[in-house]
């Protein structure tokens, strides 16, 4: 006969399971600003990406273990390529791919033995700032709907604490970056441009709206 858990405690377990290893990973931030929407993520590495396209106007973030949101990533631009073949581009948008990315984590938090240790955003950048939709999709499945700006990941409310006591969405994208550097810093640390992964989804352009900032056009707009 198995121990018996209540299902109380097993929700719990495996809540403060999913909840320490994503505080272990290093945290990001997005800001909708006048120029769209801007993701800046903590991240030292050249290679691993927590910030990526998943359609014209959509980006997607994650924080917590790589292979697994980056595993979600994978997901979300098959669903919107089939989407948007079968039916039309503008159909595929961000509220209905957090539904999927939803479901997903709610079945895995609920019925597998090990949760999925990833918060993830899908954000869509509207041509007007008061559209712009940003999503953060929790580990167990939870959608919140967040407006201005919002950060996932490790000391999450430090950051957002930061971040909120100088917001304005009227900032250009250096005030926006440096804004956020901070806020992701704190008053112990400083970050420098190679500390960073930054992306932007443009709010004025065609069709593709995702542009990453790096190199010496990171560097200048933190000088």
């Amino acid at each position: 006969m198995p121990f018996y858990v209540a299902p109380e405690q097993l929700m719990k377990d495996r809540a403060d399971f999913a909840r320490k290893g994503i505080a272990r990973g290093r945290a990001l931030t997005a800001l909708s600003i006048g120029d769209g929407i801007l993701i800046c993520a903590e991240n030292r590495s050249n290679t691993l990406r927590k910030v990526s396209e998943i359609y014209d106007r959509i980006a997607f973030a994650g924080v917590g273990r790589y292979n697994e949101f980056d595993q979600l990533r994978i997901a979300g631009v098959r669903h919107a390529d089939l989407k948007g073949y079968t039916y039309s581009r503008e159909d595929v948008d961000a509220r209905s791919l957090a539904n999927q990315y939803a479901q997903v984590l709610g079945q895995t938090f609920t019925h597998e033995m090990k949760p999925m240790e990833v918060e993830i955003l899908v954000a869509e950048v509207a041509p007007e700032p008061h559209d712009d939709q940003m999503f953060h999709v929790l580990y167990d499945g939870t959608v919140n709907d967040e407006a201005g700006y919002t950060v996932l990941g490790g000391e999450a409310d430090s950051i957002a604490e930061r971040l909120g006591q100088t917001y304005d969405g009227n900032w250009g994208v250096g005030e926006a970056v440096t804004a956020a550097a901070a806020a992701l810093a704190g008053e112990e640390r400083t970050l420098e441009a190679d500390d960073l992964e930054v992306a932007i989804l443009v709010r004025d352009t065609g069709q593709r709206a995702f542009q990453r900032i790096e190199g010496d056009e990171l560097a200048g707009l933190m000088d």
